[in-house]
């Protein structure tokens, strides 16, 4: 079915429910929300002539229109585009180019910059700016009724962040939407009416997909007028609507705890905070749990099983009294419900509990492949799984420890060394703030070890002491690099490819 019939359903029942929120200040109940997206669905079915399965590109910052605008091109049966609104205008212009985008909508405060251009022969037929009187007139198109789609029919088309070469744009069915919004139910939490959504990570991004589950229930969607992460704002914002949940990245939690110890805020507005799309380490989420409480619940995910591979509930987050709590936090959890996970060799079998190899994932929620790109969809999708790229093992109870993406697992004198396990080991001194362990070609040992830090100052041989005491003296740092801070890209992840062309 259609994604967007979540939307008519929550309209139909509970009409007068509050839906958009900008800030503090409601925007749109529920029949308005639903009706905005039809007129929307409308100007983009009859004006534009366009049909069922034609893309629709978004380049916009956090704003209220941006619900309207997803809900309005499912409503006409076409396929959303959502585009990172910090990427280069180079990049927008492949990415609306390789998808062959109808229209594009942006936000007024990218409307200034270079844009693609819409000409009549092309597929780019129109560029209209959120909230411009052309906004504001189409909304007066006479709604049309939602459109039937088959859940099987694509309806997002996202552009991974690649290290190398273009991005590649990994369609997203209906179906594996629905499951993403089930498996939400089920292994994440769960939303009452009185429960708001606060987008503070883009909502091109995983942030967005959470609209789903809170649409389904009639929930609150607050935007906050920043329109991204602050977390002095979204303290206020829990403070004064209540039960505010929202996603961030380990560093947005990090940021957030960091506020609340020097602010001594409350945190008892916020309902829960789920994190993930990077590695969050041991210590700060123990930090996270004695500062906010137990607010917290991991997913781990990628763009190809959209926010849906494992989850860490907040149960298991509490239970410090458990023997194996500390191994326990410092997984991304078990298997969602709608998903299968193994841990495989290159000949993809299964490998005995607890070695390291490939996560592999199948179900409904895997992707349908790579947008026009054949090649690199039978390089990811065989037999019906999906190879993640990511590196992990698996222990008897089901719990997947991450290690590393493939491609960064350092080999040094022919051990397999995996930086994430050295990262939490520095970030037990004191000093470090940030670490970041990349391997720098060597001579003799094939690969050595570098670890970027950002922290005080402190000397080699106390941090190599440090980290005798915890690992191996093969996987010891054999240099150690402060740097001021480490480089991310927009959605909070450590730039390792950055910190490689640092090494010469």
């Amino acid at each position: 079915m259609n994604i967007a019939r979540l939307l008519l359903r929550s309209a139909t029942a509970f009409p007068a429910r509050p839906a958009i929120l900008h800030g503090t200040r409601l925007l749109a109940d529920y029949a308005t929300f639903a009706g905005r997206a039809a007129r929307i669905g409308a100007y983009l079915r009859n004006t534009l002539r366009l049909v069922p399965g034609d893309r629709i590109a978004l380049f916009m910052s956090n704003c209220p229109e941006y619900l309207e605008v997803l809900y309005g091109t499912w409503w006409a049966g076409l396929v959303v585009v959502p585009v990172n609104a910090k990427l280069h205008p180079r990049e927008l212009a492949y990415a609306v180019e390789d998808a062959g985008a109808a229209c594009l909508f942006i936000s007024p405060d990218l409307s200034a910059g270079p844009l693609p251009t819409a000409t009549a022969g092309g597929a780019l037929k129109r560029i209209i700016v959120a909230g411009s009187a052309e906004y504001t007139a189409l909304l007066g198109t006479p709604p049309i009724a939602l459109t039937h789609r088959d859940s099987n029919e694509l309806a997002w088309i996202f552009y991974t962040s690649g290290t190398t070469g273009h991005p590649k744009g990994v369609m997203q069915t209906h179906r594996n939407l629905l499951t993403m919004t089930a498996c939400y139910f089920s292994d994440v939490d769960t939303v009452e009416a009185a429960d708001c959504i606060a987008y503070a990570a883009p909502m091109s991004h995983g942030a967005g997909m959470y609209n789903f589950p809170h649409v389904l229930k009639a929930a609150r969607h607050v935007i906050p007028e920043s329109g991204g992460f602050d977390a002095a704002e979204l303290c206020t914002l829990a403070s004064s609507l209540g039960r505010l949940s929202l996603f961030a990245a380990p560093t947005m939690v990090r940021r957030a705890v960091d506020h609340i110890d020097a602010a001594d805020a409350d945190p008892s507005g916020f309902k829960t905070l789920v994190y993930g799309g990077g590695p969050m380490y041991v210590e700060d989420i123990r930090r996270a749990l004695d500062t906010m409480g137990n607010r917290f619940v991991q997913i781990y995910g990628q763009g190809e099983c959209p926010m849906c591979i494992t989850s860490l509930p907040r149960e298991v987050l509490a239970e410090r009294d458990h023997p194996q709590w500390l191994e326990r936090i410092g997984s991304v959890g078990t298997a969602q419900s709608l998903v299968e996970i193994k841990i495989a060799g290159s000949d993809g079998f299964a490998l005995p509990e607890g070695q390291t190899g490939e996560i592999l994932v199948r179900g409904d929620a895997v992707m349908a492949g790579y947008w026009r790109n054949p090649t690199a969809t039978e390089k990811t999708l065989h037999d019906g799984w999906l190879w993640t790229g990511d590196m992990g093992s698996m222990d008897s109870a089901g719990f997947l420890t991450l290690k590393d993406r493939s491609k960064d697992v350092i080999i040094s004198g022919g051990s397999n060394i995996y930086p994430r396990e050295i990262e939490e080991v520095l970030l037990l001194h004191p000093a470090v703030h940030e670490v970041s362990v990349v391997g720098r070609k060597d001579p003799e040992w094939g690969e050595v070890v570098i670890a970027f830090i950002a922290g005080d100052r402190v000397d080699a041989a106390e941090l190599d002491a440090h980290c005798l005491e915890h690992i191996a003296r093969f996987k010891r740092p054999k240099e150690y690099r402060f740097v001021g801070s480490l480089p991310k890209n927009n959605y909070g992840k450590v730039l390792k490819t950055e910190l490689r062309k640092l090494l010469g």
